[in-house]
């Protein structure tokens, strides 16, 4: 996958393909910042899908806020993020199976009235 600006450094490491999702009603910036001599920065808006190359190893910081302040609001290892399946010890199943354990274990918690 072609990356115009700033390619992921190519230190002899694989890259791995990368989808992140904005499902938020903000804007919001995800950045890398854990790899030397790599700058990645990009603006994702609401319902956004975002698609990158990036190191196993890198962190996906996830920004947002309001006007002129952003705030860390999340780190997501890119692994988890990979769209991949030739990831030792990975699946893109094994992943969707837990982000729908981790629905219906949001959907079971009542509001309080």
């Amino acid at each position: 996958m072609a990356q115009i600006f700033d390619p992921a450094p190519s230190s002899g490491d694989e890259l791995i393909v990368c989808c992140y999702v904005n499902a938020t009603s903000r804007i919001q910036v995800v950045r890398i910042t854990n790899i030397p001599n790599w700058y990645f920065e990009r603006v994702v808006f609401p319902g956004q899908r975002l698609l990158f190359e990036a190191l196993a190893e890198a962190m996906l910081e996830v920004h947002c806020g309001m006007m002129a302040s952003a705030i860390l609001s999340d780190t997501i290892p890119c692994v988890r993020l990979a769209i991949d399946e030739d990831i030792p010890g990975y699946t893109v199943e094994e992943e969707q199976q837990r982000e729908r354990a981790n629905e219906s274990d949001e959907s079971a918690v009542v509001p309080a009235i």
